[in-house]
Parts: structure tokens; sequence; C-alpha cells
């Protein structure tokens, strides 16, 4: 499908609009009715693109930008490119996608992760967060871990719903990935009580730090 204009694109966007997933998405903060299943073929038969990309990103509406960040090449946007689409992404999704479909794989990554958790923008440091948190479990090497326990120790109970679970996140890693550190992360998470009462689906985790580190560090010991 190379050769699609951004037009034919975002009107084979529209045929696939559904007012029941738009209705599903928009009690999570998203603004869009596309299956992502649907995204993700319509990316598969795009192929990468990055002019499309940067087209589709720029109509500023949430399944075309969903659809940019599928078929773009990471490592083609600059630094201060990826700062501005973090601060317009807008919704939920998009900012998820952002993270985890580009900027992990860019070579700004780590640059990005350290301004962005010092940002004042709370979206934004969230965003530093998450980075972090994918260090502490894939990349520590070099992370003050007792350091970031201070911090959350400090400021995770009174940030705002976004950052604090962000920062969540990664007390859960840190508790998980790192023995040496477990039972502070533990203690830390009974004392705040973030998450505790989060409701959670049978089968599913629950994002309270304790129960969660405490799980997967369960399984994980039992595939040993």
């Amino acid at each position: 499908m190379a050769g699609k204009t951004v037009a034919e694109v975002t009107a084979e966007l529209a045929e696939l609009e559904d007012p029941k997933v738009r209705a599903v998405n928009a009690r999570h903060g998203d603004d869009h009715g596309v299956k992502l299943g649907e995204l993700r073929a319509l990316a598969r038969r795009l192929k990468t693109q990055q002019d499309l990309a940067r087209q589709l990103w720029a109509t500023g509406d949430s399944a075309a930008r969903l659809l940019a960040l599928l078929i773009c090449r990471p490592k083609a946007f600059t630094r201060d490119e990826l700062d501005a689409m973090l601060r317009e992404a807008g919704t939920p999704k998009v900012h998820d996608w952002l993270l985890s479909q580009v900027v992990r794989k860019s070579p700004h990554a780590e640059e990005l992760r350290l301004a962005w958790t010092a940002d004042p923008d709370l979206v934004v440091a969230s965003a530093g967060w998450e980075l972090t948190a994918e260090r502490v479990a894939k990349r520590p090497e070099g992370l003050d871990l007792a350091g970031l326990l201070d911090v959350v120790e400090a400021e995770m109970k009174e940030a705002p719903d976004r950052l604090q679970w962000s920062m969540n996140h990664c007390l859960a890693r840190i508790g998980i990935e790192h023995p040496e550190h477990r039972a502070r992360a533990l203690a830390i998470g009974e004392r705040l009580g973030v998450l505790k009462d989060y409701p959670t689906s049978p089968g599913c985790t629950s994002p309270y730090a304790p129960v969660w580190i405490t799980e997967l560090v369960r399984r994980r010991d039992d595939t040993t």
C-alpha cells in the first residue's frame, strides 16, 4: 500500500470507526473508535512509511496518530520531535504507544527519561517514570535504586493519578527485579497503601505494589 495519501488513509480510518468502540474507549480517556487490531492490520499493509507517519501525526486525530506510531521509523525522530510529540499526545493510548512503540526504541530515550522525570508537567513526568521502570527491569546499571525508593516514598502518595501510577510501576519493578531492595519496596507499598483498593478483574494481578511484587516473584520462583 505504498503511495497512499494521508487523505486516503484517514478516509479508511473513518470507515473503520465504530461508535461502540468509541464509547468503550471514552471510558478510558481515549477519543477514537477504531479497534486496535484493525489499526495493526492496516499498519501491516502500509508497512514502514516515515513521511506518511509524520503527516498522520500532524492531523491531530488519535486513530491516525496511533497508526503513525505503528508505521514510523523510531530512530528517525529527533530528540526535540519526540519531546514535542509527547507533550501533544493528548490521550492515554497515544501517550502509551508513543513510549512503547517509538521512544523506547530511540537513541534519545535515556536523555528524554532524565529530562521528563524532572519535568513540571505531571503527564510528561509520568513518561519519565515509565522509562525509568523499564530501565529498572532491563538495564539497571547506573541507576540509584535506593534514591528512586526515597523519591517514591516521599512523593508517590500525594502524586496525581497518572504520575502516581507510573511511580508505583517503578516501585513494583524495583521490588520484583532486585531482591536486595525487595523488603524496603514492600514496606513502602504497605505504608503508603497506593492502589490497595484498585478494582482488579479475576485472573489479573492487582497493581497494589505488595501484591504485585509478591505474585510476580512467586511465579518466577515456580518456573525455576
